[in-house]
């Protein structure tokens, strides 16, 4: 059986452990965090376009090969535009999901709480 004392050094040594990840853990900036930040809002503004984009050229092609101008070119872009928001939204959800693990378990024990009020 483990005594009494080997416990308490146990614990010691434990608190020692962590107190030593704590010290040599990296630091973030606020420079850091501002970068990625702005990382974060070009990705965004990036899936938007891109979706923009993508349905103007097809919309754009179809038109070309069909000889109906304007029907699938306003089609495809507010497909695109859908596509790049919903893109986006899932970028903004996974950075969400990312801060909340940083945080631990009590946030999010806090944010299953907040999902269960809204159902």
């Amino acid at each position: 059986m483990v005594s009494d004392a080997d416990r308490e050094r146990l614990a010691a040594l434990e608190k020692r452990i962590e107190t030593a990840k704590a010290a040599a853990a990296p630091r973030r900036s606020a420079n850091e965090e501002k970068h990625r930040q702005a990382q974060l809002a070009w990705r965004m503004v990036i899936e938007l376009v891109a979706g923009l984009l993508i349905g103007f050229g097809i919309g754009y092609g179809l038109d070309t090969l069909f000889g109906t101008m304007p029907i699938f070119l306003v089609l495809f872009v507010l497909a695109g535009f859908a596509a790049g928001v919903k893109t986006m939204l899932r970028s903004a959800k996974e950075m969400q999901d990312k801060a909340a693990q940083a945080q631990g378990p009590q946030a999010n024990a806090t944010s299953v709480a907040d999902d269960e009020e809204e159902d």
